[in-house]
């Protein structure tokens, strides 16, 4: 039963696509018949303004800061009470628990990558990648010299040099004649690594395409730095941990950094908007992310564009959700989507505390003398424990791109990080010590991040006395 109602659904999407289709069509046509005049290698969106105006009236409405319950787009901390105030314990040791913000949008990404405290003077130039349209003329004229490149002495200036703007329209279309095309090449490895012809993918291809090329989960290779896509056994969760503990290890990666609380190597989840879309219910009906976030818009009261003001959809439903959904009352799918995004919001809590708890049992186990045979074993399972809470946390839908996907996610998290809890619990019993005091001081350590007013400083009140740092070994 369950199985026919899914593919009703899905046939029914995709009838709809075809209705509307149409349009996007003719849309595309007269796309490929443009010439700009422009060169091929202009980067600055303005250059645009004047040929496209009303599109780019809609970019600019990117501007726009507002808050949400989930994201939002005003800049301020995800570690305020209302966001996720335990991320400076979740990430300690490394750069995300330093400053770690809301997402202001692409119109703001080369101001916002300047200020983050994150970058430093290691960063190297793959941190630049998806932020300015410099970007793939600098790979061309440098290569792989390019992804290794100090961020603040030699990108950052070149891309300055080169009269780059923040992610825009030469990102996504040729400027001679505004075809979509994908501009960065670690997406096109990426897919190619699965055996995905790129060679000539469909106009219904690249309407995901052009925004996967960068709202996905990468590293950055040992060797050169250079931005890589974990895609090699699939885009599920369970595919990425899997590369990164086979392929990715062979190749010289092991961990994104070492946690300065249970002293685990760690990987970092970015956001994989597109892996987790395209494993969803919308991505498998061959609805593509534009369809949602780049909707059809009546502009000057006649003519149609497709929107470029990315947004969430439950600000445009009428032009996005409604044009599939055509007999939904869309107050009635508003809320629906909302208690989506409740419940992940909820069980997402539940395995970052969890999460939390085992990294402070394995600090317990280190500094009670427990064999590093059985550190190691919990440490494994605080590592995918966190991978797979955090490829959930770091996508921008708060599980509504797949829903079902995202709570088997959190299924697993919470079973791995318990598995490192109740294995410290035998170790610790043999040792002796007191568990209800291990709990009580748990809870402190907490409440002091919690209750730390100054953001900086939150990372400093994760480790004390009771729970004393774990720095990695000295290389020799």
């Amino acid at each position: 039963m369950a199985r026919n109602f899914r593919w009703a659904l899905l046939l029914l999407a995709a009838v709809m696509l075809i209705i509307t289709g149409c349009s996007s069509e003719e849309e595309a046509t007269s796309a490929s018949e443009l010439k700009t005049g422009l060169s091929k290698d202009e980067i600055s969106n303005e250059a645009f303004k004047d040929l496209f105006p009303l599109q780019y009236d809609s970019y600019k409405q990117n501007e726009k800061m507002e808050d949400t319950k989930y994201s939002g787009s005003v800049k301020r901390s995800k570690y305020d009470h209302d966001k996720e105030p335990y991320l400076p314990v979740l990430f300690n040791g490394y750069g995300f628990a330093t400053e770690y913000n809301e997402d202001r949008g692409h119109i703001y990404a080369n101001e916002d990558v300047r200020a983050i405290a994150r970058i430093t003077d290691k960063s190297i130039g793959s941190c630049l990648t998806c932020k300015s349209t410099a970007v793939p003329h600098m790979i061309e004229e440098m290569g792989d010299d390019y992804w290794g490149g100090n961020f603040n002495e030699d990108i950052w200036p070149k891309a300055e040099a080169m009269g780059h703007s923040p992610i825009g329209c030469s990102d996504c279309h040729d400027p001679q004649t505004m075809d979509l095309r994908v501009t960065r090449p670690s997406f096109i490895k990426g897919m190619e690594s699965q055996g995905i012809d790129m060679s000539n993918p469909t106009k219904n291809d690249m309407r995901n395409y052009v925004c996967g090329q960068c709202h996905v989960e990468y590293y950055f290779a040992a060797d050169n730095g250079e931005v890589t896509y974990p895609w090699a056994n699939g885009f599920e969760a369970e595919d990425m941990y899997e590369y990164y503990e086979t392929t990715a290890k062979e190749q010289g990666f092991e961990k994104d950094w070492v946690h300065n609380v249970s002293g685990t190597p760690m990987l970092k989840a970015q956001h994989p908007d597109f892996e987790t879309h395209i494993e969803g219910p919308h991505g498998e009906a061959g609805v593509t992310c534009s369809d949602c976030h780049m909707p059809y818009d009546r502009v000057d009261g006649k003519k149609k564009i497709s929107s470029h003001w990315w947004t969430s959809p439950l600000k445009t439903m009428d032009q996005s959700c409604a044009t599939c959904h055509t007999n939904r009352d869309m107050d009635e799918l508003k809320e629906r989507v909302i208690d989506i995004q409740d419940t992940h919001m909820e069980a997402l809590h539940k395995a970052e505390d969890i999460s939390i708890t085992s990294h402070y049992y394995v600090n317990k186990m280190i500094t009670s003398g427990v064999s590093e045979e059985k550190i190691k074993q919990a440490q494994e399972h605080i590592r995918k424990g966190q991978w797979f809470w955090d490829i959930v946390a770091a996508e921008s839908a708060a599980g509504f791109h797949n829903p079902q996907g995202a709570m088997d996610s959190l299924r697993v998290s919470i079973e791995e990080s318990n598995e490192a809890i109740n294995l410290a619990i035998e170790e610790l019993t043999k040792k002796g010590v007191n568990l209800e005091e291990v709990k009580e001081e748990i809870e402190k350590v907490k409440k002091a991040v919690y209750d730390e007013k100054d953001n900086f400083k939150k990372k400093e009140k994760a480790v004390n006395s009771y729970f004393p740092a774990q720095q990695p070994a000295p290389k020799k």
